[in-house]
């Protein structure tokens, strides 16, 4: 009751600052229908730690990871996209908290990059995943990003690929504009070291950031928050000089706390960042890659597979060693 109390609220007052910035697709802010982010029970993390009470890591990897609230990413290995999207949005909004989600299942996903190859079969299929992803979550507030690095990792795509992939973008931005008006979905934008900002701005364009309701940064990266916030507002300078309009951006700070070497594959000696938290630099703080799980086959995680959750990895991030 409380929740609906807040969002009844937050419409009325956001209708008017909601029509005078005319780029936000959604009317209702889900940070001011919830108490807080929410902190997924079943994070790797905290399964982790459940299933090795004994060992001596695990009261720092529960206090600093477990507690911290980070996305659930969702992909094939989630079932059916529209049950399992609705029981994490319905068991946080029981809890009167925002959920943060990651669509991970863009067709030709990490085709360029290659450690976390797959996706869904077609972009019809993946239309259609979207669809019932956003159905799940329905009228209940949450945060989607939505498919990291797919506008950044152009380099192996041909002109076809790219324009499919700019239209799943785009197609799946209208279904959570129909079915989740009170989602704020994030294109992903990359980072400060992969494409310039002017390029970043065309092809969020491209695939549709005018109807989303911003942009994300730094997705399982290591840059840090004023690189991000320098970037985030390059982008706006283009996006403001060459279509009209700027969006809101959020970092994944998850990772950022040493900075970055030059390496985005499971690079040595970084550490955990600023938890999850409004402003910052930023319109949001996020820790949407969870820490201690791998980027892949590479790095300090050889040896291991994309999204593993490696325990001395994220000992060792906690401490920035």
């Amino acid at each position: 009751m409380r929740r609906r109390i807040h969002a009844l609220a937050a419409a009325v007052l956001a209708l008017p600052l909601a029509l005078a910035v005319a780029p936000s697709a959604h009317a209702a802010d889900p940070t001011t229908m919830t108490s807080g982010f929410y902190v997924d029970p079943n994070s790797s993390a905290k399964q982790w730690v459940a299933a090795n009470p004994g060992d001596g890591r695990a009261p720092a990897i529960n206090a600093s990871l477990g507690n911290t609230p980070m996305a659930r990413w969702f992909g094939s290995w989630s079932g059916t996209i529209g049950t399992a999207a609705g029981a994490y949005v319905g068991a946080a909004d029981h809890s009167d908290k925002l959920p943060v989600m990651v669509a991970y299942n863009i067709y030709l996903r990490d085709s360029c990059g290659g450690h976390s190859g797959g996706g869904a079969s077609s972009p019809a299929a993946y239309a259609t995943w979207a669809a019932q992803f956003a159905g799940g979550i329905a009228n209940r507030p949450a945060v989607v990003v939505l498919e990291p690095d797919s506008l950044a990792d152009y380099g192996c795509l041909n002109q076809t690929q790219i324009r499919e992939r700019q239209s799943m973008i785009s197609g799946a931005v209208a279904e959570f504009s129909r079915q989740a008006p009170h989602t704020w979905v994030y294109l992903d934008g990359g980072n400060p070291g992969w494409v310039s900002a002017g390029t970043m701005a065309q092809r969020l364009h491209e695939a549709g950031l005018r109807q989303a309701h911003g942009f994300s940064l730094n997705i399982s990266n290591y840059y840090t928050t004023a690189q991000n916030t320098a970037y985030g507002n390059a982008v706006n300078g283009e996006l403001a000089a060459r279509y009209g309009y700027t969006k809101p951006f959020v970092v994944d700070t998850s990772r950022n706390g040493n900075a970055s070497n030059g390496e985005w594959c499971n690079a040595a000696g970084r550490r955990i960042g600023t938890p999850t938290q409004l402003g910052g630099g930023a319109e949001m703080l996020l820790w949407v890659k969870t820490p201690g799980e791998s980027d892949g086959n590479c790095g300090v995680g050889t040896g291991s597979t994309a999204g593993q959750f490696l325990p001395e990895v994220a000992y060792k991030m906690i401490y920035g060693y």
